[in-house]
């Protein structure tokens, strides 16, 4: 007779524990553990590779390190290259990478477009659907299709015999193909679809996804398979719960976009073989995605009110990256007991840091005012280098005033009203000069080496110590004495 074991199971997550638990580990939610009995069988019966082992991989053997070779992890371009920019230089193999976004976000198109890249005779393609019909991605794919180029076109039936589409949710028979018709390259849409008949929790649970990719990840490395697998991002902004799959795979990118503008931007905030936070920048048509090599003109060339009160022109890099953003702001007298404070696509607590710099440093008081700061065109402005930017469009929609015309803006506020060094200064003044403008206002300290490569008779640079030099030589002239004197 079969013994008996007791255990507590989260009706949230299907996570399990030996014991009685008020709140659950896993998903955190309180009174979700119930009482389970299962039966046990005798260690005899139970194999030597567990039941939740990957069956058919080879076997794993010892190798010094000195007789690995680099064409074992020779890259291969994915066909975009901006997605060969933000993986680090093109697709490894054996890579085991995650696309996380929101639900209707273009996941699925941006696969399929580099599956029809990708497939050829010399690499073949699965292409396994957890939630679309055979028949739907075919009308996908032709319509994606015919915004390639001609010779493109005229390989598209060549393309499509070299895709193979795999309709299932089930772990087992998926890694069962893959073993059995060994693609190069493995697309999983999506990893909240596929399930394993070991786990009793549905399709979507934490306890489901866990395992499922945690097997998958066996066969990326096993059989030197490289597999892309689509996550649905949480309302809480993580990809299937909190962390639940960044460790698991070698890189995470985000793809990220209004879906009712144009704008899409893949961002990677963990890469094992290439530089995080790269970022690569697509539009949105009628046939799929295009590659923008140029997101400066893009941002700016929506924008006809840089010359207007409020709005400054920022030197940003991302990754390794330059690219100008206009950044927006709007004071106002408030209505509310406690004044507004909204940020768009810069850091909330940022923007509390430079408003307390500009009270204290300056003499401002915006104790009964509103303030609204806003990066156009959806990006989002992560790096310090962009509070003197924030700090001059508040100042200059505060007092009315237009900053100095074909002018570029990029520094660091320290809490002394300092204007910090920055780095990558070389990539901004090279793209601030690409799109035409005529200065740029930079940090004094990081010009003091005077490296020659910074000399350039197209583009003045302003140098400033200060945010009080900034806002004298940035706004009209005059401009900087309705400020009043800086508190000391």
């Amino acid at each position: 007779m079969a013994k008996t074991q007791q255990y507590f199971q989260c009706t949230q997550c299907q996570a399990q524990s030996s014991f009685y638990l008020g709140r659950c580990p896993e998903c955190e939610a309180w009174g979700s553990l119930q009482e389970c009995v299962r039966d046990v069988e005798p260690s005899s019966s139970v194999t030597k590779q567990g039941s939740r082992a990957v069956k058919g991989l080879p076997v794993s053997s010892l190798m010094p390190l000195s007789q690995v070779t680099a064409e074992q992890g020779e890259r291969f371009s994915s066909g975009f290259q901006e997605l060969d920019r933000v993986l680090g230089g093109g697709i490894l193999p054996g890579a085991y990478i995650l696309l996380g976004g929101d639900p209707g976000i273009g996941k699925s198109t941006l696969m399929l477009q580099t599956a029809l890249q990708l497939a050829s005779p010399e690499l073949s393609i699965l292409y396994v659907a957890g939630e679309e019909s055979p028949y739907q991605i075919k009308l996908r794919a032709e319509r994606l299709s015919q915004g390639q180029k001609q010779a493109q076109k005229q390989n598209k039936h060549q393309a499509f015999d070299h895709i193979h589409l795999l309709a299932e949710n089930q772990l087992g028979k998926i890694i069962q193909h893959i073993q059995s018709e060994k693609p190069q390259v493995v697309i999983i849409d999506s990893i909240q679809s596929i399930y394993t008949d070991d786990l009793s929790g549905t399709p979507g649970s934490q306890s489901q996804i866990k395992e499922c990719a945690t097997r998958l990840m066996s066969v990326a490395k096993g059989l030197e398979v490289t597999i892309f697998i689509v996550g649905h991002v949480t309302k809480e902004g993580a990809v299937a719960g909190p962390k639940l799959l960044e460790h698991t795979v070698d890189a995470v990118l985000y793809f990220e976009g209004d879906p009712y503008q144009p704008l899409r931007l893949i961002r990677s905030v963990k890469n094992r073989f290439g530089n995080t936070h790269e970022l690569g920048v697509f539009e949105m048509g009628e046939t799929g995605l295009k590659e923008v090599t140029n997101p400066s003109e893009l941002f700016l060339s929506e924008s006809t009110s840089h010359q207007n009160p409020g709005s400054v022109i920022a030197a940003t890099v991302e990754g390794s990256r330059p690219y100008l953003v206009e950044v927006q702001a709007l004071v106002g007298q408030s209505s509310y007991a406690t004044p507004r404070r909204v940020a768009n696509g810069v850091e909330y607590n940022r923007l509390h840091q430079i408003i307390a710099v500009l009270e204290r440093r300056l003499g401002l008081d915006f104790s009964h005012q509103d303030i609204y700061v806003n990066a156009v065109g959806g990006v989002r402005i992560q790096e310090p280098a962009g509070d003197l930017a924030i700090a001059l469009a508040i100042i200059s929609s505060a007092r009315n005033l237009s900053i100095r015309g074909s002018t570029v803006v990029t520094g660091e506020i320290g809490l002394t009203g300092e204007v910090r060094p920055i780095r990558h200064l070389e990539a901004r003044i090279s793209e601030a000069r690409k799109i035409g403008f005529q200065h740029i206002i930079v940090p004094q300290t990081t010009t003091k080496h005077k490296n020659p490569a910074l000399k350039n008779p197209q583009l003045e640079m302003l140098t400033v110590r200060s945010i009080m030099e900034a806002i004298t030589v940035s706004l009209a002239p005059k401009s900087h004495e309705a400020l009043g004197e800086p508190v000391a």
